[in-house]
């Protein structure tokens, strides 16, 4: 594979942001989703995966800059270390997924091929002076590659859950169920669906971004709402029709309502781990878009016989 840099085409003192932001960018454009006419978006598409994987990962993107693992994220051999006084024996020092496991000493040649079967047999390679924790399992081929899949989904579904049809970088469609309260950010693991490789089969991330919505923010559990009303509706009081994620409701607008108030209505945000969060709703008085004579009339006679001053306390 090639360099994970080139592929997301950043540099090597790129920040995570930047790589992140790259990964996104060229995964959206080359999403197997977006190409179905294109045989090769897939193989793209896993190789974006497969930089991200690294680069995505501050300890693997270490590790790869420091030449231990290649463009695929396997292991690199790193020789042997010779130790002082030791003659023509020498201490190696193996480099598993793991961390360091250190064996003893091996002469000769015989004892570089002992170390080449401990690394990839069983009894051989505990023969060969491997600390006694470290088994054959552990120095077997890596197993498959994770990827990341990104979908973005509604508010609405990040709220109640639902199901999705989603097609993965190996062609593959999967029926994918949305749990509900999923946050911006957050990943669903379907185990076994990722690369395969020599020691198995990887996972698919579903990288879940949820959607902005045209009304309502979101702040933790609880949504927040922007609502209208009239000049009339906030001085004499009103009942007014509030939107929510579950249809509307009713509010009574009690009268000398200013604009910037807000009402709490309970349950009607996010599901939250105990109870669900609630919806506010802040008001704006929002005045009529034609000129209005009599109404100006009103508000000179109002600004000449009643004048107050809202921003005393700002002096």
């Amino acid at each position: 594979m090639r360099d994970p840099y080139d592929v997301l085409g950043v540099q090597r003192t790129a920040d995570a942001a930047a790589i992140k932001s790259a990964f996104r960018k060229l995964a959206k454009k080359h999403h197997p989703d977006a190409n179905k006419s294109d045989p090769k978006s897939a193989q793209r598409f896993a190789e974006l995966n497969t930089a991200y994987e690294i680069l995505g990962d501050d300890a693997k993107r270490k590790a790869f800059d420091r030449g231990e693992i290649d463009a695929d994220g396997k292991q690199r051999f790193q020789g042997f270390r010779a130790q002082p006084g030791g003659g023509g024996h020498a201490e190696f020092e193996t480099i598993f997924p793991g961390g360091f496991a250190r064996g003893g000493r091996a002469g000769g040649l015989g004892g570089f091929e002992e170390l080449l079967k401990g690394m990839f047999g069983g009894a051989a390679g505990r023969r060969s002076g491997f600390d006694s924790h470290v088994e054959a399992d552990e120095m077997g081929a890596p197993g498959g590659r994770d990827v990341t899949v990104p979908l973005t989904i509604s508010l609405g579904e990040a709220a109640r859950g639902g199901a999705r049809r989603v097609r993965l970088p190996s062609g593959k469609e999967v029926d994918l169920k949305i749990p509900a309260g999923l946050a911006d950010g957050q990943q669903i693991r379907l185990k076994g669906q990722g690369l395969p490789g020599a020691g198995g089969v990887g996972d698919a991330l579903i990288a879940i971004t949820v959607a902005p919505h045209k009304l309502f923010t979101r702040e933790g559990a609880n949504l927040r709402l922007e609502l209208p009303v009239t000049l009339y509706e906030a001085v004499l009081g009103a009942k007014v029709r509030v939107p929510t994620l579950d249809g509307a409701v009713e509010l009574a607008i009690p009268a000398g309502t200013g604009s910037g108030r807000i009402f709490r209505l309970k349950g009607k945000g996010m599901p939250g781990k105990g109870a669900p969060g609630d919806l506010l709703a802040i008001v704006r008085i929002v005045l009529p878009d034609l000129d209005d004579e009599a109404l100006n009339d009103l508000m000179r006679k109002w600004r000449d016989g009643k004048p107050y001053d809202p921003r005393k306390d700002m002096a």
